[in-house]
């Protein structure tokens, strides 16, 4: 059967919303790889799926543009909510994810928030090779690691213009010190209360924006603090807003918005 989608992005941060609900998931590895394509396929920095789910709205599952998985993506999370909300006319939903239930909120201004879950820093559950105080890792440039459900690791830099992340980025993901590798955040601190984040994102490359890791670049500066608790984080495409409170769930907020929608034949 042909493959229904919906192209939507957060701030130029792209993503794909497949709804497979009432049906099977239709979405393998290689299909993902296929569809991720810029040039062949649709073009992607993540693919959701949405699943029937028996306790939540729908049931949420990620792909990378390289065809591996992960557990959750802050900004496709907000599009398949912000679906599902005009769906039902109503302005909260739960979502479940590999990462948990979510629960997903429209702000007054439009802007979709979600509750992302507390940010994990044991070494296992980031995860690191080795047990290591996860606040200050053992690596030139003396970063931070964290878990939003997938791995992040931040460095705090004075002038982003002076990091070459093509080439440093990729180094950092497949360090052995991440055995599931990593997202890798280059943060610069403009005021307490203002970030400007460039990525380098674990099987996507450079993106215009990310949502978890713009979670993980302020929750390190949190912890550290460097940050105040409510952060407005500047990414190349847009900016979005985390609060997290030190202990509780991480919110984060931002738009979406769909681009277009379309179908795939069937042989694809």
């Amino acid at each position: 059967m042909p493959l229904s989608f919906h192209k939507m992005h957060a701030n130029g941060d792209d993503f794909v919303i497949v709804d497979s609900r009432n049906s099977a998931n239709p979405i393998t590895s290689a299909m993902a790889r296929q569809l991720g394509d810029r040039h062949r396929g649709i073009g992607f920095n993540q693919l959701a799926v949405m699943l029937d789910c028996d306790d939540t709205a729908a049931r949420l599952m990620f792909w990378n543009a390289d065809g591996s998985t992960l557990d959750v993506c802050g900004s496709a999370t907000r599009g398949a909510a912000d679906r599902l909300m005009r769906e039902s006319n109503t302005t909260s939903i739960v979502l479940r994810t590999n990462r948990g239930l979510l629960t997903c909120e429209r702000t007054s201004t439009g802007a979709i928030s979600v509750s992302m879950g507390k940010p994990l820093f044991g070494w296992s559950q980031i995860p690191l090779a080795l047990e290591l105080d996860t606040a200050v890792l053992p690596l030139a440039g003396g970063p931070a690691a964290t878990s939003m459900g997938n791995p992040h690791c931040t460095y705090f830099v004075d002038d982003l213009t002076a990091i070459d992340i093509a080439t440093i980025g990729p180094t950092i993901e497949i360090n052995p010190l991440f055995p599931l590798k990593t997202n890798v955040h280059f943060v610069q601190i403009i005021n307490r209360k203002h970030i400007r984040l460039r990525i380098w994102e674990r099987g996507g490359g450079i993106p215009l924006g990310s949502g978890s890791c713009s979670c993980g670049a302020a929750v390190n500066g949190i912890r550290r603090g460097l940050l105040d608790h409510r952060v407005e984080v500047e990414c190349d495409g847009g900016t979005v807003t985390v609060q997290w409170d030190g202990m509780g769930p991480v919110f984060l907020i931002g738009p979406v918005e769909t681009t277009f929608s379309g179908t795939i034949p069937s042989k694809q």
